[in-house]
């Protein structure tokens, strides 16, 4: 119950500030062995994707904890596997502020925080202090391109964050669907979708001989497609075998949120307006991968019945992000047990 007591408080600050506090908080109370005090660990619900094997298939999605410095504290609240992120090869401040907006009444988020990050290095320096993949936790590294990079050359960062996280990830996300760096999501499309997986499974397979293990990779997409470029994707993503697909980033639409106070701010939406969307993208692409290539759902879970609908529409995995934010560390556990139920 402390975390609702919390939220009034996070909640009557500008949203970027509270977050960067409640991530203190989080981190304060792993230090002082009261994590408990917030969730209980979810029983245990193994489950074996991409060859990597997960304590619980609830993970927390990349972009709360994008430079690395709370893993121990947040894995400590229940999630099976953190994926953090998106990480870019050099620091950038990101956009201007204020970036990050809330509409309450639909419990949801408008971010264009815009891939601002501390670079890969000092990712992986923060990786380094952690204890979590050292004792087996799974530690997804979430990578994305430069905003001064030319979209022509994006390939470029994609391979060097690749070479750079390779040894310290359990699998790598390729971010190619956010909405907040410019024209970012031109990389969906037909022949750079095919150049850029090329590059990467190239380089993958170079690592995993140079490591001597195999780090899956998998791409994260937009719910903003067409049933076409659905098809696309997944003739592309079974075409260069790629190990997984997380299914969906945030949303240019605004459907759920016409006329609320922030609905007009530009930027990825996130939260329950999100959910169907999401769900049916997800839905569509697991029928067009007949199960050659795993699911990880995520987009408008904030409760245990959507985790569960995630799962029945195809997805392996799930992940938490905006629904965490506005429900706290009970959803973690609330997710397992609708999934474990299943």
């Amino acid at each position: 119950m402390i975390y609702p007591l919390l939220r009034k408080i996070l909640f009557s600050l500008d949203p970027e500030t509270a977050h960067g506090l409640g991530m203190s908080g989080i981190e304060f109370m792993h230090r002082a062995g009261i994590a408990c005090l917030m969730a209980k660990q979810p029983a245990g619900n193994p489950v074996e994707v991409m060859g990597l094997k997960f304590p619980n298939p609830v993970g927390l999605a990349a972009g709360l904890d994008k430079n690395g410095e709370h893993v121990d504290a947040l894995a400590a609240l229940g999630f099976g596997f953190i994926e953090i992120g998106t990480v870019t090869p050099r620091p950038q401040p990101g956009n201007p502020k204020p970036r990050m907006f809330r509409i309450t009444e639909k419990q949801a988020i408008i971010n264009r925080m815009g891939f601002n990050n501390d670079g890969v290095d000092k990712l992986l320096g923060n990786i380094a202090d952690s204890q979590f993949a050292r004792r087996g936790g799974i530690l997804g590294i979430n990578i994305g391109k430069n905003f001064d990079t030319p979209i022509e050359k994006a390939a470029d960062d994609y391979l060097i964050c690749l070479e750079r996280v390779y040894a310290a990830a359990s699998y790598v996300a390729v971010n190619i669907s956010s909405p907040n760096t410019k024209n970012l999501r031109e990389l969906q499309k037909d022949d750079a979708l095919d150049a850029l997986l090329g590059s990467l499974k190239a380089e993958q397979a170079r690592l995993a001989e140079k490591h001597g293990k195999y780090v899956p990779l998998v791409l994260k997409i937009a719910p903003d497609l067409e049933d076409i470029q659905i098809q696309s994707i997944a003739d592309l993503l079974r075409q260069h075998r790629m190990d997984g697909v997380i299914a969906t980033n945030t949303t240019l639409s605004r459907d759920g949120v016409e006329g609320l106070p922030n609905a007009q701010e530009t930027g990825g939406l996130s939260g329950a307006p999100v959910f169907e969307r999401s769900t049916a993208v997800q839905t569509k692409l697991a029928a067009a991968l007949a199960g050659e290539v795993p699911i990880i759902g995520v987009g408008g879970i904030m409760g245990g019945e959507e985790a569960a609908a995630k799962i029945k529409a195809g997805a392996r995995l799930v992940q938490l992000y905006t629904g965490f934010i506005y429900r706290g560390p009970e959803l973690v556990g609330e997710a397992a047990r609708a999934i474990a139920a299943l």
